[in-house]
């Protein structure tokens, strides 16, 4: 009797820690994805870049934030310090991870704003003439409680 009233009060108190663990909270919560690209513009070309991505790269990043599919968009000019640095920043702020799966979303949208794949295939090669794509990265906001 002694041994299975000390195996009851074992479950019970197993039963009670892995209920306090289970209620654990988090002291943050995740938020925001953004995803940056580190650009570096070619010598002479800053102001062309500049007008295509005002003219061509606004309306559509526009068009997804109305859309939902991003928050928010930025563009920051850097002080390279060397050669191979970057001097423009690109960041597109989404709500989370899995909005950056919405491709079809905003292949269409692409579609409506710069038209056609074979349209947008060429101005993709046109625009390496302005500028080269470093490298990007995927950050995420930590959100503290």
């Amino acid at each position: 009797m002694k041994k299975i009233t000390s195996v009851m009060i074992g479950m019970v108190l197993c039963g009670l820690a892995v209920n306090a663990i289970a209620q654990e909270e988090k002291s943050y919560k995740d938020g925001p994805v953004t995803v940056l690209s580190y650009v570096k513009v070619k010598p002479g070309k800053f102001d062309e870049y500049m007008k295509w991505l005002d003219t061509v790269g606004k309306p559509f990043r526009d068009s997804e934030v109305k859309a939902g599919l991003l928050l928010s968009y930025h563009v920051y000019q850097a002080n390279a310090r060397s050669p191979s640095e970057p001097d423009i920043v690109l960041a597109d702020v989404y709500p989370n991870m899995a909005a950056l799966d919405k491709n079809d979303e905003a292949d269409t949208l692409a579609g409506k704003s710069m038209g056609n794949r074979a349209t947008r295939s060429k101005a993709a090669a046109d625009r390496e003439a302005l500028r080269e794509i470093l490298g990007s990265e995927i950050i995420r906001e930590i959100i503290l409680k």
